[in-house]
């Protein structure tokens, strides 16, 4: 469960429980997660998945990475791409799926 998370979230501690925000205030990611192919994806767990991104990634590494739930390829290219910018993106994006693993799995 723990992978799939990842690879739903890919790849900070949260004080109660987390609850998934209504469809109407869903975020990019949660957007991206619920439109996704991925069997073991759920409402619950794309919000939760969600409010991970929202504590740990900023608006536009959200839409960056939203784009990875269509082409799970862009994340290797992204990831092995040059530039210092790229490297920061992801050192939080793994922050982030650590994060939505430690707190999302079932």
């Amino acid at each position: 469960m723990k992978k799939t998370v990842l690879i739903l979230a890919v790849s900070i501690a949260f004080s109660g429980p987390m609850m998934a925000p209504s469809t109407a205030s869903a975020g990019v990611i949660e957007r991206a997660c619920n439109a996704s192919d991925r069997k073991a994806s759920s409402r619950a767990l794309c919000g939760c998945i969600q409010q991970a991104a929202d504590l740990t990634l900023k608006n536009s590494d959200q839409r960056k990475a939203a784009k990875f739930f269509k082409d799970p390829h862009k994340a290797q290219e992204l990831r092995q791409a040059d530039g210092r910018a790229n490297e920061t993106f992801w050192l939080r994006y793994k922050n982030f799926g650590t994060t939505a693993a430690q707190h999302c799995a079932s």
